[in-house]
């Protein structure tokens, strides 16, 4: 790739890592451009350079470094997973970039380690560049230091940890170069500022003269403390502090200083001191011997401890004790010094031993010489800043008593006293009485219950409002306690207290001691059916403050010292569900196994199956071992355990949702023990740790070691009895067994082989019983038992291998490694020993991902078995070669050759070629699985699971048996029947796991970055790893060794038994899918042509399975598979090119060819001819069979790559080329020129010939013409649907129905339903009826729309009908059709306009008729069809077919899509939704097909119908379905689903929504469900749905939300109202807008006081001069600028008493002016009522009159004549305040029939009016009777059908 050319195609990350250092750099200034384009952190881009940028900044090319380094920079400022990468890179800039001489490569070097910090990753780099400290090279020590210095200026102390730098600032004063030295100068001058004076002793011990110069920059130093320049990510409100305060004038006020300065104590620098070294040897002695003895024993302590006021040992607490007691009152007062200087030394770890102290010191106080007194009061003082005010407390009750009886006399302090007495009832109640209201104290124990409850309110009230840090825990605990406390009678004062306990718990600073004060009242209510879910709520908070391990711990053991079986069982079950919320960390199984056993054996069964729950999820994380603590319980209970356990099989712990805070107060309490126990339980436990074991070491006497020894085989047998007895007992046991190791060692070497084989099966015993302590014996005891493999007798060898396996099982291959002895075994010339040992060792060390280096030792041993003359050794050390080499590397190996003779060398480094090929991979690192804990990683398998692959060094086998599969016998042919039976037992089972969810997390974790996405070139070594690792969960281990063996007839056989399986297994094949297509793929990559034609086999077979079980390839599945499918495409073997097109034929089938169109045209681009030509091949037969949307992204954009290849050098795929253009031809005709762009005369010639050849080659008949039309007519709309319309097949009646309709065209397309036949019909089911013909000129005479001009209008009702609207109601009325046949043709006439963008405009006006009638057809197909069993289902799916891809159509186009009203949608919603839910579809063949449509069309109606409409769609769908009865609760949970998907887009369309008709919703739906009636239903999910909506509008919109209420009527009385203030106020967005508030006073002001306080009076102004007739013009004028004004004023209530009539002058008056003022035509008329009184008022022939005004003369003229309005139009006052109603598409026919009837109605009128006939009373004609009476009848029916 040397060429230019060649590598400016790569992509940008292959460029970065490109030999060529133009390509990096090219690459890496691509990648810069890249990093500063990509908007989103979390982008899936990211992930792609995470392994490069190390590469970025190490290059080893000066100028693509620099450039690397900017490109870096700029990737850890966008990334979001640039944290990740940390470590490495500020490792490579500190050895490869601070070492450069260019100044700009330091820059960016120091620029990076900046911006780490700045993103959190401050620690890392601090590390990484103290490291840099101890470099050779002193410029980088250099850059380090000024690094440092320069985080510390900028980021200040609180952000750069001091500590670790000021410990290595002295040893850098003594470097010999002095640019090191003045560094370091700068940076001591850097932290003096920010920590003054902490800095001196550190320093102390520099040279003096280096001290003096630090001493004289420090004065010049300014006395203000340095401010933080630069803020982290989170403190990015602390930045916009400090600019505003720059550009302010950086003027800062006296506190903020001292916030800014950070007060370093010189204690946290100091390093301990060890002192118990330094006290004399014979301290002990002297203090008990005389006084001056004592006297100097006491005085060396405190000299010790006095010169050592550093950090001291805690040891020495425990021998100042006794010094404490002594009567001398001099040394009482040198020891008191002690005390206090230890203190003042240990700090807070001197709290630990204050309980001891104190008592002593308290006592001494009875002294009476001041001497003593003072030195007691130094060392109270200094031992009360060492203990919280908890920690005192516990120690007040063991000296409270005696207090109370000494006298004081004023000596102790009285701070001291007050810590004391804080905690007693009195002191309670005074912290109490200072955050809580009088009257809530005073009510607490009242009688009456109703006092207590209010009581309960104003606490939880203030609970609520109080700050953490003033919040008196303890207090506030023991007030709730105060009597009646937990025996509280009336139960809603006790959810109430409970409660309150629970917001105290996560409020405060909550410690154990408060939670012992409330722990007994909680267990004792848990079990109460009214309080017993406060209860656990209380106890879920207590232990996210305390910890759930010790607040578990303390709950079971309460709640088992009561017998109150209630509470025991509701304790298990609350225990259970806390250990699946906080996870298994930390849990003291030991301390729970006793309560669970306790309570395996209670009496009341309710407690049983509670402990038995709670033993299924501690399965969950500790696996089947668990079972070894219950196996003497009694078989009957064993078995439920054991059904228990089932059920968890399979199973995953579920993540944490909850974790322990750790709060000041029990930090403190805790102190370092709390800290440590925390790491350690996030460390995880190992189960085996947790076993009781039992030391046998005593019962190992010396008679039953001389029994074993003896000379006697019957009496060592005896004796072997004993030791298998006594292991036996015990179950399990400690690594101390006494001699027994000697002695089972001369067994092993015993005459008697049945002896041999008893000691071996000891041993095997003896594994199981140690576990890990196994490993001190396996230079004793193991090794003997490799020898025992030389044995001549087979059944010896299996005995031992078994007995090895099980060994290393337990102790792992490390130790069996080390050392020579495995070398001295392999030197043994038996061949019996040496075949059984290699084949282990070939078995094992693959599985290891390290070794030890004394694996080395072998090699000799593993090359003279290369050349042994027995076959097996040499066959055996050929397959360990492999595996000796995956660790060792061939390069040491091929060294080792050079001691060999020159004949063997040649011989056996031509074997070690070999094996090079067929080395294996190291196993990956065991990836960490986020949120489940360690606890689920050392999980063993249950014995039903296949193990996986072992990543350690040990291997987890599920069971006792021997694991060997043929590795015991000699040689060939000698293998027992018997051992071959058990092998094929062992392959008998199933060969694939069905894992629940696991391709789900595999594709889950592969999309979050967190394995390698498979993607390659060739495959590496870790995506084989990667791969095996993840099939070993869910294939048998038989299988996979077979799968992945280097022997590839190996491969072969296991290809052989999946197709066996195939069939009887297709679900689990299914499950695995992934995993098997991924490792298809790395089988493409060989040259083997057996395994690939296996191979391909297989596929075919499975591809025709996975179509006859209806499914299709995921996404997933599909990228990791489909792009090296094509690679073999171009095989040069004819046989392969040919399996390998049956296959992309049948891919089709399970994958959609239009997604499959993009892989073909990339292959395309490979440089393999016959790749391209069979690649376009494809694509031609694609577009033949499926049509031109099958092209992607676009059939122009796909046409010119394809035209491209015409002129191709190779003759194929210029041919195959031309090919498909020719097909595409076939399809569109003279529009392939058009896209397939402008090509060179030359291909163009050539494509003209060809495009004539094949006209004369293949004339078309015209019924396969016709055929194939149709069939490209059938084609799906969208090209990603997921299933494919099959071609219609028309039965002839229904042909001939269509004949009919073509050849009478004069038919007038009406239609009615015939009603005599559905009053006749009495079924249960409701059905539509069939549609007939009718002329229906004899029924109503034709309706007529005037014109502008004064015209006759043609009275025939069929002209009418010639317009294209009057066509596309007929179409859509044929939708509805009961006959299956017209709908589809109805259907495919609309899907045919929708489809052609000039055309679809004509449906607009259509688009809620459409609609309407495509549900009435989902409601026919769902009451009639679907039960039908005449009735054809494959014609029922085309009908589903045919109305998905018309909604999909018209769903794709927004313009037609936002028509559809909020009535329409939600009918549609409801009837798409019931069709999800249909399982009687799904039982269908295509059935599921059909539901995926669903949901895609589902998804599509959201996005592209009007944000508004949909959103009230699907609020009132919700009430609705909540308010039915017979709803289902699935619907429900569906429109919930949906609307939580128009949620999360809210932050995208909230300007595109009318929030005013949303809210509306939002409140009739509160309306009808309160918050009380909402909690009452079954699941509170509605109410949470409602939250999370109303939640979101307020943070988008803040406090301007309340202004979109005016829908609402009484707004005040809303609850909605009330929630959304306490939202805003809760979010701070009413505080947060006062200033936008402020801003808006001068401009809104006026305006608003003028709305609020003269509304009424205006407008009273207003409607008066509409009411006179002079003025009435001016009045409305008036209305309509007031309205344009003051959009949400309220005419209501001036509306509300008028007439009808009024209302309706008043609309059309606004209307009019609308009008006029966008500039139409405007309405002439007379002003006041006059217009009203003339019959009719002709206007100029150039005006053109609205229909709505038509319509209201209509409605003047019907009120006239007395008749009523069957549709009434919405009242002015709703008009005016835009509140749409929401009608349902049953109402909207209804209306249709309405204006039907008036239509006729106001023509009838009209020609009366104009003949002047006196007869105006002939409203109802016939045709009016006649609709009157249809109207009638259809209610009739209706009626009954109910």
């Amino acid at each position: 790739m040397g060429d230019d050319s060649e590598w400016m195609k790569l992509p940008i990350d292959q460029k970065c890592e490109h030999k060529v250092w133009k390509a990096r750099l090219n690459g890496y200034e691509e990648a810069l451009k890249l990093f500063q384009k990509i908007e989103d952190e979390k982008s899936p881009e990211w992930g792609k350079y995470l392994g490069l940028i190390k590469k970025f900044v190490t290059d080893s090319n000066a100028v693509a470094q620099l450039k690397g380094l900017e490109a870096a920079l700029a990737f850890i400022e966008n990334a979001h997973v640039a944290g990740k990468t940390t470590g490495e890179v500020v490792s490579g800039v500190v050895t490869k970039v601070f070492n450069q001489p260019k100044a700009r490569a330091k820059e960016l070097g120091m620029d990076i380690c900046l911006m780490y910090i700045e993103i959190e990753k401050g620690e890392v780099v601090q590390d990484e560049l103290l490291k840099g400290l101890d470099n050779k090279n002193p410029k980088i020590v250099v850059a380090c230091i000024e690094t440092l210095r320069k985080a510390l200026s900028e980021f200040g102390s609180k952000i750069v940890t001091l500590k670790p730098v000021v410990k290595v600032l002295p040893k850098q004063f003594e470097s010999r170069e002095k640019a090191v030295r003045d560094e370091s100068k700068l940076l001591a001058v850097e932290i003096y500022k920010w920590i003054r004076d902490a800095l001196r002793p550190p320093l102390q011990n520099i040279n003096s003269v280096q001290l003096k110069e630090l001493e004289e920059e420090w004065v010049k130093l300014p006395p203000s403390p340095p401010k933080q320049t630069r803020f982290l990510r989170s403190q990015q409100d602390l930045k916009a502090k400090f600019e505003q305060q720059q550009a302010q004038g950086g003027e800062q006020s006296d506190d903020e200083e001292e916030e800014t300065a950070v007060a370093v104590d010189p204690y946290d620098l100091l390093e301990p001191v060890e002192i118990l070294s330094k006290m004399p040897k014979d301290f002990y002695e002297k203090i008990t011997c005389q006084l001056s003895e004592r006297r100097e024993g006491r005085s060396v302590l405190l000299i010790d401890v006095l010169t050592n006021r550093s950090r001291v040992g805690a040891d020495v607490v425990s021998l100042l004790q006794v010094v404490g007691k002594d009567a001398n009152v001099m040394l009482v007062s040198m020891a008191a010094k002690c005390l206090a200087e230890l203190a003042s030394g240990l700090r807070k770890k001197f709290g630990t031993y204050a309980g001891q102290v104190v008592p002593t010191i308290l006592e001494k106080f009875k002294e009476k010489k001041l001497q003593v007194v003072q030195s007691l009061q130094e060392a109270i003082d200094a031992i009360f800043l060492t203990v919280s005010t908890i920690g005192m407390f516990f120690n007040f009750f063991c000296i409270y008593s005696f207090l109370m009886e000494i006298r004081l006399d004023g000596i102790v302090k009285f701070k001291f006293l007050t810590v004391c007495c804080c905690l007693q009832p009195e002191a309670c109640e005074e912290l109490a009485a200072a955050v809580l209201p009088a009257s809530c104290l005073q009510q607490l124990d009242s009688g009456n219950w109703k006092e207590r409850l209010a009581s309960m309110e104003e606490f939880q009230r203030a609970v609520e409002t109080m700050d953490k840090a003033v919040m008196p825990c303890q207090a506030l605990v023991r007030m709730l306690a105060k009597k009646p406390g937990w025996k509280e009678t009336n139960f809603q004062v006790m959810q109430m207290k409970l409660h309150i306990v629970g917001l105290v718990a996560q409020r405060g600073q909550f410690s154990k001691t408060s939670a012992s004060v409330v722990l007994d009242g909680l267990v004792d209510k848990i079990g109460d059916v009214k309080c017993g879910g406060n209860a656990k709520s209380a106890l879920t908070a207590i232990g996210e403050t305390c910890s759930l391990p010790w607040t578990a711990e303390q709950v079971v053991s309460l709640v088992f010292a009561q017998k109150n079986p209630k509470n025991q069982a509701e304790t298990l079950n609350w225990l259970a569900n806390a250990m699946k919320e906080f996870g298994f960390a930390g849990i003291n199984v030991k301390g729970f196994i006793n309560n669970v056993k306790t309570a395996l054996g209670a009496t009341n069964p309710a407690v049983r199956t509670a402990a038995i729950t709670l033993l299924g999820v501690m399965y969950l994380y500790m696996g089947q071992p668990l079972r070894m603590f219950f196996e003497d319980e009694k078989p009957a209970l064993l078995a439920q355990i054991d059904a228990e356990f089932e059920k968890m099989q399979g199973q995953s712990p579920p993540a944490p949702i909850r974790a322990t805070k750790k709060t000041a107060a029990t930090a403190e309490e805790d102190g370092d023990e709390g800290a440590e126990q925390d790491e350690d339980g996030g460390a995880g436990q190992d189960i085996m740790d947790l076993l009781p074991r039992t030391d046998i070491g005593d019962k190992i006497t010396s008679d039953l070691v001389s029994k074993i020894g003896d000379k006697n085989w019957k009496i060592r047998k005896e004796g072997l009895d004993e030791a298998a007895a006594i292991i036996s007992e015990a179950k399990f046991i400690t690594a101390n067994i006494g001699e027994l190791p000697l002695a089972l060692k001369g067994r092993l070497t015993d005459s008697n082989k049945i002896l041999v084989q008893q000691t071996l099966s000891i041993l095997q015993q003896l594994a199981t019983a140690m576990g890990p302590g196994l490993k001190q014996h396996v230079k004793a005891l193991g090794f003997p038992v490799i020898t025992v493999l030389g044995d001549s007798k087979v059944n010896l060898r299996t005995a031992a291998m078994a007995t090895l396996q099980a060994w290393v099982e337990q102790t792992g291959m490390k130790d069996w490694l080390e050392g020579e002895d495995l070398s001295e075994e392999l030197k043994r010339e038996n061949p019996f020993l040496r075949q059984e040992v290699l084949g282990w060792l070939a078995e094992k060390l693959p599985t290891l991902r390290s070794v030890p280096g004394d694996l080395m030792l072998c090699v000799p041993q593993l090359f003279t078995c290369l050349e042994d003359r027995n076959a097996d050794v040499r066959k055996k050390a050929q397959d360990a070669l492999p595996a000796f080499m995956m660790h060792l590397g061939y390069d040491k190996m091929n060294k080792a050759t050079g001691k060999l003779k020159p004949a063997s060398k040649d011989q056996v480094v031509a074997m070690l070629e070999k094996a090079r090929a067929v080395m294996p991979a190291k196993p990956a690192a065991p990836t960490k699985t986020g949120g489940k804990g360690s606890a689920e990683q050392s999980r063993p398998p249950s014995p039903t699971e296949e193990a996986p692959p072992p990543s350690k060094e040990k291997e987890c086998n599920g069971s006792k048996k021997p694991p060997v599969k043929g590795k015991a016998a000699g040689a060939a042919g000698k293998k027992p029947a018997t051992k071959g039976l058990k092998d094929e037992e062992d392959k008998s089972g199933p060969i694939f796991v069905l894992v629940p969810n696991a391709k789900e997390q595999r594709m889950k974790e592969e999309k979050q970055l967190k394995i390698l996405k498979w993607n390659f070139i060739t495959p590496r070594d870790e995506y084989v790893e990667q791969l095996k690792t993840q099939m070993a969960a869910c294939f048998a281990k038989w299988l996979l060794d077979e799968m992945f063996h280097f022997d590839f007839q190996r491969q072969v056989k296991a290809i052989g038994v999946m197709i066996e399986r195939l069939n009887t297994e297709s679900e689990a094949t299914i499950s695995c899918l992934d995993l098997i297509l991924k490792w298809i793929t790395l089988r493409f990559f060989e040259t083997n042509t057996t395994i690939l034609m296996k191979v391909l086999e297989y596929l075919k077979l499975l591809f025709t399975m996975l179509n006859r079980e209806n499914y299709h390839l995921t996404e997933y599945e599909a990228n990791s598979f489909v792009p090296y499918l094509i690679l073999k495409v171009g095989e040069s073997k004819d046989v392969v090119r040919k399996d390998v097109r049956v296959i992309l034929g049948m891919l089709c089938k399970v994958y959609p060819a239009s997604k499959l169109f993009p892989f073909l045209m990339e292959g395309t681009k490979s440089k393999n001819s016959k790749q391209r030509a069979e690649c376009l091949e494809e694509l031609g037969c694609l577009i033949e069979g499926y049509g031109m949307n099958v092209c992607q992204p676009t059939p122009a954009k796909s046409l010119k790559e394809i035209a491209v290849h015409i002129g191709d050098r190779d003759t194929s795929v210029r041919n195959a080329a031309l090919n498909t253009v020719v097909a595409v031809y076939n399809v569109c005709g003279e529009q392939v020129y058009k896209l397939i762009g402008n090509l060179s005369e030359k291909d163009m010639s050539m494509l003209e010939e060809r495009i004539k050849r094949s006209a004369k080659k293949t004339p078309a008949a015209p019924a396969k013409q016709s055929t194939a039309e149709k069939t490209q007519r059938e084609q799906p709309t969208n090209p990603n649907a997921t299933f494919l319309r099959k071609p219609a097949q028309e039965d002839p009646g229904n042909q001939s129905r269509q004949n009919a309709h073509s050849d009478h065209p004069s038919i007038p397309k009406e239609f009615q339903l015939d009603l005599d036949m559905i009053e006749q019909d009495q079924r249960s089911v409701c059905e539509l009826p069939d549609l007939v013909q009718h002329q229906l000129d004899e029924l109503l005479e034709p309706v007529m729309i005037p014109e502008p001009k004064i015209r006759s209008i043609s009275p025939h009702f069929d002209d009418l009908h010639s317009s294209t609207a009057s066509t596309i109601n007929f179409v859509i009325s044929q939708v509805a059709s009961g006959d299956i046949g017209t709908s589809i043709q109805a259907l495919a006439q609309i899907d045919e306009v929708l489809r052609q963008e000039d055309k679809a405009d004509v449906m607009s006006g259509h688009i809620d008729q459409l609609l309407i009638a495509t549900i009435m057809q989902l409601r026919l197909i769902n009451s009639t069809h679907l039960a039908d069993d005449r009735v054809d289902k494959k014609d029922l799916i085309k009908l589903y077919s045919c109305i998905m891809g018309n909604m999909m159509s018209l769903f794709s186009m927004e313009t037609l899509a936002r028509e559809a009203s909020i009535g329409v949608l939600k009918d549609l919603m409801h009837s798409l939704i019931t069709l999800m839910l249909d399982s009687r579809v799904e039982d269908v063949e295509d059935g599921t097909q059909v539901i995926r449509s669903v949901n895609l069309l589902v998804i599509r109606v959201l996005e592209h119908s009007d944000q508004t409409n949909i959103f009230s769609a699907l609020l009132v769908l919700l009430q609705d379905t909540l308010v039915s009865n017979a709803g289902s609760l699935k619907v429900s949970e569906l429109v919930m689903k949906c609307l939580w998907r128009m949620i999360r887009f809210l932050p995208e369309n909230i300007n595109s929504l009318n929030l005013d008709r949303i809210l509306l919703d939002v409140h009739n739906f509160m309306k009808v469900f309160p918050k009380e009636k909402l909690k009452q239903l079954k699941t509170d999910v509605p109410h949470r749905t409602l939250k999370t909506l109303c939640h979101t509008l307020c943070k988008l919109t803040g406090v301007k939300i309340l202004d979109h209420l005016s829908m609402i009527e009484n707004r005040n009385e809303s609850e909605l109202e009330a929630y959304l203030r306490r939202v805003v106020k809760h979010s701070g967005n009413l505080s947060g807008t006062k200033s936008d508030r402020g801003n808006e006073k001068s401009a809104l002001g006026t305006d608003d006081r003028m709305s609020k306080a003269k509304v009424s009076d205006i407008l009273s102004e207003i409607f008066k001069k509409i009411g006179s007739k002079e003025n009435t013009k001016e009045g409305l004028t008036e209305l309509y600028e007031y309205k344009q004004k003051y959009s949400d004023a309220d005419l209501e209530p001036f509306l509300r008493n008028t007439s009808q009539f009024f209302q309706s002058y008043v609309e059309r008056g606004l209307r009019v002016i609308e009008s006029e003022r966008e500039g139409k035509p405007r309405i002439q008329s007379s002003s006041g009522f006059s217009w009203f009184c003339k019959s009719a008022s002709l206007v100029s022939s150039n005006e053109e009159l609205k229909p709505a005004v038509y319509y209201e003369r209509l409605k003047i003229l019907r009120q006239r004549q007395g008749l009523e309005n069957t549709t009434r139009r919405p009242a002015i006052s709703s008009l005016l305040s835009s509140k749409p109603s929401v009608a349902s598409s049953t109402d909207m026919l209804h209306s249709k029939l309405s204006q039907l009837k008036e239509s006729r109605e106001l023509y009838q009128q009209e020609h009366n009016a104009r003949s002047g006939s006196p007869t105006r009373a002939r409203a109802a004609s016939p045709a009016t009777a006649n609709l009157d009476d249809l109207k009638k009848r259809l209610e009739r029916i209706k009626s009954k059908r109910q």
